[in-house]
C-alpha cells in the first residue's frame, strides 16, 4: 500500500504568464481552477507565474492556489515575446534547482509555447525535467500576434518547443489542427477541454422573470464580434420592445461600440459592465435569458461552457472551436461568423420559444456534467502527466 501510494504522488512544475491576480481572477482561471482537483489525484503543484518586469505587480489572488510570481526581464512587443523565453528561463533556472532538490519535479506544465515552454525547454534540457505544453489559442505559433522577422523567430522557438516536449496539451481539435499544420502529424499532441467548475457555474435557484436579457462576456477587442452583436440588438428592438443586453468585458472597442449604440438608437437598451469577478459573472449567466459571443477567431471560449453549465444556451460560431461542443439545435445554436442576419435570426429563435430555451439549456448543461468538468479535465490531465514522465 505504501509503495501504491508514493507511485501514486507526483511533483508538478506550472509555469504561466496567466494566472488570478488581485484584480482579476477571470486571467489565468483556466489554468489555476483545475489544480485543486489535480492535487485530490495525487498531484503536488509548485506554481510559477511570471510577469514581465514592465507590467506593475499585480498582487496574488486568494481564490487561486498559492502561486510564486517571478518578475523578469523582456523586450516589450513582438520581439520581447520572441526572446522572453530565454529570459525566463534565466530568472527561474536557481529557483527550480532548489524545488529540484527539495522535492523531484517529475513533469513541467507550460502554459503557451512562448514564453513559459521555451523556458521549459530550457530548464529540461539542464536539468532532464521532462515538460508539456498547452496552446490555449488559434495562434498556435504566434504569428498573428507578431509580424515581420520577430514572427519568424517566434514560428521557429516556437517549432522547437513543440518538437521537444512529450506532449502538446490543445483546448480544441481546431486548435490541434493549427499545431498539426506547422509541425507534421508526427507531433505529439492530445486534446484535453477546458473544464467548468459546475458548483460556481450552476443554474438559478429560481426561474428568471418574464424580461429578457441577452448576456454577452469577452475582451471588447474586434475578432470577439461585438459589432455584430450591436447590429443584431437593434435589428430585433422592434419585436422585442422590453429586450436588453448585457456585455461584461472591456478592451480597445468599447468607445467605438459605446458610440455604435447611440447611433442605433439603443444606447439605452445595452448596458457595457466592464470586467467583473467569477462570481459576478456566473449570477449574470443565471439571470440572463440566453448567451451570445459571435466570435470569429475562438480556440474553445470557455465562456460558452460556463453558460452552458448554468442551464443556459448559447450562441456561438461556425468553425471555431466551440463547434466541437455545440450541437446546432440540440444544447446550443451555432451561426456564421460576420453573419447579422444569421445571429439576429438565431437570436429571435431562442427568445420566440420559451420551450424549446428550456430544453436546450437543459441539454447544455448535461453536456458539461457529461464530460466538461473540472473533474474530468484533471483526469485527463494526470493520465497524461504520468504518461509523460520518467
Amino acid at each position: 500500500m505504501e509503495a501504491s501510494a508514493a507511485w501514486l504522488l507526483m511533483h508538478l512544475l506550472t509555469l504561466t504568464p496567466f494566472y488570478p491576480t488581485a484584480i482579476d481572477d477571470a486571467t489565468g482561471c483556466f489554468v489555476a481552477e483545475p489544480l485543486k482537483t489535480l492535487a485530490a489525484n495525487g498531484i503536488q503543484n509548485s506554481i510559477l507565474a511570471m510577469e514581465p518586469f514592465y507590467r506593475g505587480h499585480s498582487g496574488e489572488n486568494a481564490s487561486a492556489p498559492a502561486a510564486e510570481r517571478i518578475r523578469y526581464w523582456a523586450f516589450p512587443g513582438g520581439f520581447g515575446l520572441s526572446t522572453a523565453g530565454a529570459f525566463v528561463f534565466a530568472r527561474i533556472i536557481s529557483r527550480i534547482r532548489q524545488l529540484h532538490a527539495q522535492n523531484r519535479i517529475d513533469v513541467i506544465h507550460a502554459h503557451a509555447p512562448l514564453p513559459a515552454g521555451h523556458a521549459a525547454m530550457l530548464v529540461g534540457k539542464e536539468l532532464g525535467i521532462p515538460y508539456v505544453v498547452s496552446v490555449h489559442g488559434l495562434d498556435a505559433f504566434s504569428t498573428m500576434q507578431v509580424k515581420g522577422r520577430a514572427g519568424k523567430w517566434c514560428r521557429r522557438i516556437t517549432q522547437r518547443v513543440y518538437e521537444a516536449s512529450r506532449r502538446v496539451i490543445c483546448i480544441s481539435e481546431h486548435v490541434r489542427e493549427e499545431v498539426l499544420a506547422g509541425m507534421g502529424r508526427t507531433c505529439r499532441t492530445s486534446v484535453v477541454y477546458n473544464g467548468v467548475d459546475p458548483e460556481l457555474f450552476h443554474p438559478a435557484a429560481e426561474e428568471p422573470s418574464d424580461s429578457q436579457t441577452v448576456l454577452s462576456v469577452g475582451n471588447l477587442i474586434p475578432v470577439k464580434g461585438h459589432e455584430l452583436l450591436v447590429r443584431a440588438a437593434a435589428a430585433l428592438a422592434p419585436e422585442f420592445p422590453s429586450l436588453s443586453w448585457e456585455i461584461i468585458g472591456d478592451g480597445p472597442e468599447r468607445p467605438r461600440l459605446e458610440a455604435l449604440t447611440k447611433q442605433l438608437k439603443i444606447a439605452d437598451r445595452i448596458r457595457f459592465l466592464g470586467r467583473q469577478s467569477r462570481k459576478q459573472v456566473a449570477a449574470a449567466m443565471q439571470r440572463c435569458t440566453l448567451f451570445v459571443l459571435p466570435s470569429r477567431y475562438e480556440g474553445l471560449g470557455c465562456v460558452y461552457l460556463e453558460a452552458m453549465a448554468t442551464g443556459k444556451p448559447a450562441i456561438g460560431c461556425r468553425g471555431q472551436g466551440i463547434a466541437e461542443i455545440i450541437q446546432h439545435g440540440s444544447n446550443g445554436l451555432l451561426v456564421g461568423p460576420n453573419n447579422e442576419q444569421e445571429l439576429k435570426l438565431a437570436t429571435a429563435m431562442v427568445l420566440r420559444d420559451a420551450n424549446w430555451r428550456l430544453n436546450l439549456g437543459r441539454a447544455a448543461r448535461n453536456t458539461i456534467l457529461e464530460n466538461l468538468t473540472l473533474a474530468r479535465q484533471a483526469e485527463q490531465l494526470t493520465r497524461i502527466y504520468r504518461e509523460c514522465s520518467d
